[in-house]
């Protein structure tokens, strides 16, 4: 469907889903505990961008994948820079960035079956409470992988923008929800002729 799984050899790809999930849910944790100042901040960005070559992705991988987050750099970097100061812009700005790296580190790392199956296991358990571990699962990786999808519809719309020599501003938003929704369908209609969905 939407997988943006890429093949590897690398020791990334080898690494079993559900350590790759793990190790995501690790580092959320681990971001939003310390002050890591403005230093860390760029070393723990640095070390996240290392990852994408590591795992043998192309440079261009994570090119885009830094070239898609630049608005929600300016944007949220700007206004945390405006109303708080330049330290906790740079330092809560980078926390999102390498967390949103991540996620795509692991869905350009990780099959969608793989990811599902995972989902599974973890939902199980509460089968008992009335908890359907398959949609579970499927609601879990399609959110994980939809975030870069939306933010390549953001860009789209943008170049679009840029091409016509017109600025929409806020009303840009109403592109991006048309096509989000369009894709939403998409998958619908996609799992509906799975037999996944109703």
């Amino acid at each position: 469907m939407i997988s943006l799984y890429r093949p590897g050899n690398g020791i990334l790809h080898r690494m079993p889903a559900g350590w790759k999930l793990a190790l995501l849910a690790v580092a959320a944790l681990l971001l939003s505990l310390p002050r890591l100042g403005i230093p860390g901040t760029v070393a723990v960005l640095v070390a996240v961008s290392v990852l994408y070559p590591v795992a043998t992705l192309p440079l261009r991988a994570l090119g885009e994948a830094w070239w898609r987050l630049r608005w929600l750099i300016l944007v949220l970097g700007g206004a945390l820079w405006l109303f708080t100061s330049a330290t906790d812009a740079v330092v809560s700005t980078g926390r999102v960035v390498a967390l949103l790296l991540l996620a795509e580190l692991v869905t350009r790392t990780a099959r969608m079956g793989d990811l599902l199956e995972v989902f599974r296991r973890i939902v199980r358990p509460l089968r008992r409470l009335g908890a359907d571990p398959d949609a579970v699962a499927l609601t879990l990786s399609l959110t994980i992988a939809m975030i870069p999808v939306i933010a390549g519809f953001a860009t789209q719309v943008r170049d679009a923008q840029r091409a016509r020599g017109v600025r929409l501003g806020p009303r840009a938003v109403l592109p991006l929800l048309v096509l989000t929704m369009k894709h939403a369908d998409d998958v619908g209609d996609a799992l509906a002729a799975r037999g996944l969905a109703r």
